[in-house]
């Protein structure tokens, strides 16, 4: 079963937007933040799915790529801007969001980011991709600067680190 939820906002489909508390988005001088953004391009809603990690099941994108929760973030507010783009791309939902089995409707929002791109939301957490997770189920970005988080299906950020 799946849910499809349209989420109001303009902007485009996706925003490559992120952040950390140095603004350098992390993972401080591993050269992350002068590569290329790589949040995956989509046409349509974004569908969101539950993966298998290493640490427990966690949000997905269509293609396994998993999703994180920022732990500055708070009450659905994005507080990522600028200087971490490169690092944490947001998860953009303009065209809506499909949600797959097992993840609870009510969780799902969205917020509008500085930029005025929409980002998705669950359960008050904007979700974000990490570059260095190259490959499906893959997340490098666990536990990173002890700010960066997977997303359990109820919302919760798994803070178990592999």
């Amino acid at each position: 079963m799946r849910i499809r939820v349209t989420l109001a906002a303009a902007g485009t489909l996706l925003a490559l937007t992120a952040c950390s508390a140095d603004g350098s988005g992390g993972a401080a001088g591993d050269g992350a933040e002068d590569a290329a953004p790589t949040a995956p391009a989509q046409a349509g809603p974004v569908e969101i799915t539950l993966v298998e990690s290493e640490v427990g099941t966690a949000l997905a994108d269509a293609e396994g790529r998993v999703l994180y929760g920022f732990t500055k973030d708070k009450d659905a507010e994005s507080v990522c801007e600028a200087g971490c783009i490169a690092t944490w791309p947001a998860l953009t939902g303009a065209d809506g969001v499909e949600l797959g089995e097992g993840l609870d409707e009510s969780l799902l929002g969205a917020t509008e980011r500085t930029d005025g791109v929409t980002q998705v939301v669950y359960n008050d957490w904007p979700l974000y991709y990490y570059v260095g997770d190259a490959l499906p189920e893959e997340s490098n970005g666990q536990g990173l600067d002890d700010e960066w988080f997977l997303v359990a299906p109820d919302g919760t950020l798994i803070k178990d680190v592999p």
